[in-house]
């Protein structure tokens, strides 16, 4: 597989790879940084652990997974700039627009109610897609999600799925929290490319979850803005987990 980045969530994501015995390739647009957080993988990665390397190339065209470990709207960008090099890949989008790839950041004062409504605008208006906050492109659209933006731009044969975003770069170091497996919420319209997405993750000592079209993305990147801000007023910082139990 290759992720594309190379930042604290790709680490998470190579290191539970790297752990199920996969083959991990990093590609990031600084060839000095993606060797660096190879060479770290090598070094930490156990016995018997997945091969590893580090790359500046496009690197996908014999890719069956692209995990595009970046921030919206990168991953669309990217989308756009491989084109058909993607074909055949399933690509898989971990991104949040309102959240920085599972980085905690600073509290915020609780919030009185209408505040969601006074900050956007209006219920329903497009918010802040990251750190930057609204700015020409890097605003999402009104009822879609950052998966249906890439999916909009990938080539054809090159399916989106969504996962991994409600999980943390932290917890996805050890794969666990409170002694259990992470759940992986996963979202797309294609059967194979989730079975390939599930397996992945069941084959890194995760619980892969089924939630149905891709559209569901767009309640998945909003829960993972909720998760972030219950954990703020809990002050359990990046390491718990959207679990479901029964």
């Amino acid at each position: 597989m290759t992720i594309v980045g190379a930042g604290r969530m790709a680490r998470g994501l190579a290191t539970r790879a790297l752990a199920g015995g996969h083959r991990v390739r990093l590609v990031d647009r600084s060839r000095a940084k993606a060797a660096e957080l190879a060479e770290e993988l090598r070094r930490r990665a156990r016995n018997g652990a997945g091969e590893v390397c580090g790359s500046d190339a496009i690197a996908v065209e014999d890719a069956d997974l692209v995990i595009l470990a970046v921030p919206y709207p990168r991953g669309r960008d990217i989308a756009v700039d491989y084109g058909t090099a993607l074909t055949g890949s399933v690509l898989v989008d971990v991104s949040n627009p309102s959240d920085s790839l599972g980085a905690p950041g600073p509290a915020r004062p609780r919030e009185e109610p209408g505040a969601c409504a006074a900050r956007t605008g209006s219920p329903g208006a497009p918010g802040p897609s990251g750190p930057s906050g609204p700015s020409g492109a890097d605003v999402l659209p009104a009822g879609t999600s950052a998966a249906e933006q890439i999916a909009a731009e990938a080539p054809p044969g090159a399916p989106v799925v969504k996962a991994f975003n409600t999980n943390t770069a932290d917890t996805l170091l050890t794969g666990r929290v409170a002694g259990r497996p992470l759940d992986v919420l996963i979202a797309g319209d294609e059967g194979d490319a989730k079975r390939s997405v599930a397996h992945l993750a069941s084959s890194c000592g995760l619980r892969p979850l089924d939630v149905g079209p891709l559209c569901r993305a767009r309640e998945l990147e909003g829960l993972r803005l909720l998760h972030r801000a219950a954990t703020e007023r809990l002050g359990c910082g990046p390491f718990s987990a959207v679990t479901i139990l029964s």
